[in-house]
């Protein structure tokens, strides 16, 4: 997040907007507090310090507009921003780069992925080679489908008539 605040290409998520707009308004009062107390050079401090606050807070607009497949200059649009606030981006590749939600679930997948196999994180156990974990949800039990697709084929608890942890009460030992 927040790679590259001051560029305009690329395309950037609905909460990186939003906290760069947050970002934005903070910065802008805290300029505006330091123009009222410096008097006499207050108005040439606030204008020194705008500049960059606004450059920042056009740059991700724009980036923004590109998630959403538009050019930047929608955001000069009355209320746009928004729209940009609630609207989700398109999905996939667009003229303006990658979709941001993508990469940062495949960069995710590819962490999770990794810890998967041999971490100190996992908890569960066992010495058939399944190194997943707990998946959760309802109906996580071997007589259901709902979790069949996260198991392993070679998994013990994928066979209808191999319950034998499930009966034991030893699922989770």
């Amino acid at each position: 997040m927040f790679e590259k605040p001051f560029s305009f290409e690329g395309r950037i998520r609905r909460t990186e907007y939003g906290l760069s707009m947050i970002i934005s308004g903070i910065l802008n009062f805290i300029a505006q507090a330091i123009a009222v107390a410096g008097e006499d050079a207050g108005g040439f401090i606030f204008l020194v310090l705008l500049i960059p606050i606004l450059w920042f807070t056009w740059a991700q607009g724009a980036k923004r507009c590109h998630d959403l497949g538009n050019s930047g200059w929608y955001q000069i649009i009355p209320f746009y921003g928004l729209w940009l606030l609630f609207q989700d981006g398109k999905i996939g590749p667009n003229k303006y780069g990658e979709n941001p939600k993508q990469v940062n679930q495949a960069s995710n997948s590819a962490y999770q992925s990794s810890n998967s196999s041999g971490s100190p994180k996992t908890s569960y156990n066992n010495t058939s080679g399944y190194s997943g974990g707990y998946s959760g949800g309802h109906n996580n039990h071997p007589g259901s489908n709902a979790n069949q697709a996260f198991k392993p084929q070679n998994h013990p608890s994928n066979s209808e008539s191999d319950n034998s942890e499930y009966k034991s009460g030893n699922l989770y030992n």
